[in-house]
């Protein structure tokens, strides 16, 4: 059997998905046959995978970043279970890559066995062709209310037997207090696998931390394997779009005279939001999610990106006020951008038994199409061209286009030379993710874009390329492992499993 570690977090978004990336681009420098796997992820921020059979199938999008941290293709075993929440009360669950069922707190329990045992099993392969799996968890491991059906924490730990460390996020404050807390909230078997801690998100003096790390380990008997400081490069392919801030990254100053203001519209149910993060690449481009109509009317380009629930998102754009704002846009001529439940909302009609089962609900009618969603849900991985320029991408849909205007010309088009997408005037739509990913593509789009907006004084950068850009993010995570984490102590860990003799923290699990 391989080696292995479990990433636990004190709170979601605490960095396990980052810290995870930066273990496996470590070992995967070393030298070391490593894959990612976190057993089930709850994120409607998905990558298609092709299949052992050719189909495409979805994981989570940092499993597949966390493929490329190791440098080997993404598998449906990296994130066997996958969960996308529709609404707050239910999620689709994805199983192997594949849609099967729906998850509420009323049926979980009864789908939770076939969950763990594809969980397990898709493990225990990966520990089998892999030198060292690296697991990470999903929210904190002392949810003392789901531990009795926990399969991705200390439920799994304790199954494969892995060593385990907890992430906690001192930018939130209480980290200290969250690891404490953390350790001595699980039963002692649990406790018997956590082997320490990992700081994240630290700026200030180090010295000052130190005393607080000291005492840490005389309470809980257990050590810090080092303290991974804030920076500013880290924001590509983030798991939760909440976790971006107003803008994205760090906007480079223009090439031209003038910047170009991208307007992201962030829906309650937003997906794949990652697709806007190749244009907040570019020099000269600020991209920034925002609710607010009034700034999508400064806005040189309005973005409405995917959904779960496209039907129920596009009542909340109406109820916000954001519906007319984005009508406002485009009725003045400026360009307006819709990615797959983004498009369908564009269009004159959604007819959708399927997500909402709302039936036939008028749409924005910016383009002259019709949706109609499917009970087969389209899952792949597409190649294809627009103006002249190849693009790859992925889709991920329900709705398909079921009737258009005659000669709407399309936005996009696959490699048969079929056309995709819809585009009227400014008004341009799809159901690919990740195009914007295409340098080419995104280059001439972008230069259209400033062309109708009239910033004739932003020039588009000639040489930016997303995948070098995602390529040093991930470089960058091994070096902050490799220069701020004690590897020779967490390499230990991977060869040889939990410490002995770990101490026990009260009071430990409370009875049930």
């Amino acid at each position: 059997m391989s080696g292995g570690l479990l990433v636990a977090g004190t709170t979601s978004d605490a960095g396990k998905s980052v810290v995870t990336a930066g273990i496996c681009r470590w070992l995967h420098r070393r030298g070391v046959k490593v894959a990612p796997f976190k057993a089930q992820n709850m994120s409607n921020n998905s990558a298609v995978v092709v299949g052992p059979d050719g189909r495409g199938g979805e994981i989570g999008r940092a499993q597949a970043m966390q493929a490329a941290a190791c440098s080997v293709a993404p598998d449906l075993r990296f994130n066997p279970v996958l969960l996308k929440p529709g609404t707050d009360l239910s999620s689709q669950v994805v199983l192997l890559g594949e849609a099967v069922d729906t998850v509420t707190a009323g049926n979980f329990r009864s789908l939770r066995p076939r969950l763990a045992a594809t969980a397990f099993a898709a493990l225990a392969e990966l520990r089998s062709a892999y030198d060292v799996v690296v697991c990470e968890g999903a929210g904190s491991p002392a949810e003392i209310n789901l531990r009795d059906h926990d399969y991705v924490n200390l439920g799994l730990a304790r199954h494969a037997g892995l060593p385990t460390v907890v992430v906690g996020d001192i930018d939130r404050g209480g980290v200290f207090a969250s690891m404490f807390g953390t350790v001595a909230l699980l039963d002692p078997a649990d406790q018997a696998l956590v082997a320490g801690f990992v700081i994240n998100k630290f700026r200030g003096d180090l010295g000052l931390l130190r005393p607080g790390l000291d005492m840490l380990r005389q309470v809980t008997g257990r050590p810090t394997y080092g303290v991974l400081p804030w920076h500013l490069d880290l924001w590509l392919d983030a798991e939760d779009s909440l976790a971006y801030g107003r803008v994205l990254g760090r906007p480079a100053a223009p090439l031209g005279t003038e910047w170009l203001d991208v307007a992201v519209v962030r829906l309650p149910r937003i997906s794949n939001a990652t697709d806007v993060e190749a244009l907040a690449t570019e020099p000269g481009v600020r991209v920034r999610l925002t609710v607010e109509p009034a700034e999508l009317a400064a806005a040189d380009l309005v973005v409405l990106p995917g959904s779960k629930s496209t039907v129920d998102d596009l009542a909340w754009l109406r109820e916000t006020g954001l519906a007319d704002a984005v009508r406002a846009h485009a009725a003045a001529g400026r360009p307006l951008l819709g990615i797959c439940g983004g498009f369908q909302m564009l269009g004159r009609v959604i007819h959708d038994p399927v997500e909402s089962g709302r039936g036939s609900v008028a749409g924005l009618g910016l383009l002259p199409v019709e949706i109609t969603f499917d009970p087969r849900k389209t899952v792949r991985q597409v190649v294809g061209s627009a103006a002249g320029e190849p693009v790859r991408g992925y889709e991920i849909h329900h709705g398909y286009v079921s009737a258009a205007d005659p000669g709407l010309p399309p936005l996009l088009r696959y490699a048969d030379g079929t056309g995709e997408g819809a585009r009227l005037g400014a008004v341009h739509g799809t159901h690919w993710h990740g195009a914007f990913e295409s340098d080419g593509f995104r280059r001439r789009f972008l230069t259209e874009v400033a062309r109708a907006a009239g910033r004739h004084g932003f020039q588009v950068a000639p040489d930016i390329s997303f995948a070098a850009a995602r390529e040093r993010t991930l470089d960058l995570l091994g070096d902050l492992v490799e220069e701020h984490l004690d590897t020779d102590a967490l390499w230990r860990l991977i060869e040889s499993g939990p410490p002995a003799g770990l101490p026990f923290v009260p009071p430990g699990a409370p009875a049930g």
